[in-house]
């Protein structure tokens, strides 16, 4: 795959995007739309593109991006780790206890890379 950029919409209303196949690769960065309602992002990972958790670190935190509108926001390689494992991910607007809606569709860049 080298590297591929993956649009995902959360959908006006929502706060999780449909799951994105990363194949063999690792979410390497993100690209935000210009609008965003304010929100960090995380993720729901599945390995079996069925049943999605939320994704921790081994500390037990949910798994943060800080997120703003218009910006390209690399994932670090610690960061990467933290969803290296996984197949399938759900981005999310805000976190597992308190979710953003975002008022309209929203489409963000995925870049991922092979491993």
């Amino acid at each position: 795959m080298g590297k591929a950029i993956i649009p995902v919409v959360i959908a006006n209303g929502a706060s999780l995007s449909p799951s994105v196949y990363l194949d063999k690769g690792v979410l390497s960065a993100i690209h935000m739309p210009a609008a965003w309602d304010t929100a960090n992002l995380t993720f729901q990972g599945s390995n079996d593109n069925f049943t999605f958790d939320s994704v921790y670190n081994d500390a037990g935190t949910e798994f943060t991006i800080t997120a703003v509108a218009s910006r390209y926001i690399i994932v670090t390689t610690t960061n990467t780790a933290n969803l290296a494992g996984l197949m399938y991910i759900k981005v999310r607007s805000g976190t597992a206890g308190v979710p953003v809606n975002q008022t309209a569709a929203r489409t963000l860049l995925l870049v991922v890379q092979d491993i």
